[in-house]
C-alpha cells in the first residue's frame, strides 16, 4: 500500500501519461485534416460484390452405346444334289377309291327291343251266399230249453258251381249243438262262386251265423 500509494504522488509520471495522450489527440487531429482518415473510409466504403456460388454436380459419365445388333448368319448354299428319276406304278384313280367305298352296305341297325309288357293284374270277386236260395237253420230243440244263445264264425269251400265243397268252424259260439246245427244248416245253401277276370273258380268264404232266441 505504501509503494502504490508514493509511486502515485510522484509528478513526473503524471505529466508523462498527459504528454501521450496530447500527442495522440493531436496525431488524430492531423489525420483527419490531411484527408487520410477519408481514403482509408473510402477503401473501406468500396463495391463489395457477391459471387454466388453455383453447386457444383459430380460429372456423371454419359451410358454407353448399346452393343451392335449380331449380324444374322447367312446359311450356306445347299449342296447341288442331282436329280434323282423315280419310276411310280400307275394307280387307280382316286374317284374310283372313294366311290368304291361309298358303295359298302352299312351293317343294318339292330332292331329295337320291344317294350316290356306290363300283366295286368287279375279282377277277383269272393264267393258270396245267394241268401234267396238259402233257408235259416232250425234252432236246436234242446238249446232252446237251454235258451243257449251265440254267434259262430264258419268257413265253406265253394266251387265253381256255386256249391259248398266243404265247411269248418273258424269260431264257436261257446255251444258245440248251436256250432253243428249253422254248418249243417248253410252247407245246403247256394253260393256265386268266386271269380277271376269273370271266371268262376273255387275258394274259401267266411260267414257269421247268430243264434238268438225271439
Amino acid at each position: 500500500m505504501d509503494d502504490y500509494a508514493s509511486r502515485q504522488r510522484k509528478p513526473s509520471k503524471h505529466l508523462l501519461g498527459f504528454g501521450l495522450v496530447v500527442v495522440l489527440h493531436l496525431l488524430l487531429f492531423w489525420a483527419i485534416n490531411s484527408g487520410l482518415a477519408r481514403a482509408f473510409v473510402k477503401k473501406i466504403k468500396g463495391p463489395v460484390e457477391a459471387v454466388l456460388l453455383e453447386e457444383t454436380k459430380p460429372d456423371i459419365p454419359p451410358p454407353p452405346p448399346p452393343p451392335p445388333p449380331p449380324k444374322a448368319s447367312t446359311p450356306p448354299p445347299p449342296a447341288y444334289i442331282p436329280p434323282v428319276e423315280v419310276a411310280v406304278a400307275p394307280s387307280a384313280p382316286s374317284v374310283n377309291a372313294i366311290a368304291a367305298v361309298a358303295a359298302t352296305p352299312l351293317p343294318p341297325a339292330p332292331p329295337t327291343p320291344p317294350a316290356p309288357v306290363v300283366k295286368a293284374e287279375p279282377v277277383r270277386t269272393g264267393a258270396v251266399v245267394n241268401s234267396a236260395n238259402c233257408e235259416k237253420p232250425e234252432y236246436p230243440s234242446a238249446s232252446r230249453r237251454m235258451e243257449e244263445e251265440g254267434t259262430v264264425s264258419l268257413r265253406f269251400l265253394i266251387g265253381p258251381d256255386g256249391k259248398v265243397l266243404q265247411s269248418e268252424i273258424d269260431k264257436s259260439s261257446g255251444y258245440k249243438r248251436l256250432d253243428e246245427a249253422a254248418r249243417a244248416g248253410l252247407s245246403r245253401c247256394q253260393f256265386k262262386p268266386a271269380t277271376v277276370d269273370g271266371k268262376p273258380e273255387q275258394a274259401w268264404a267266411s260267414m257269421k251265423y247268430t243264434w238268438r232266441l225271439e
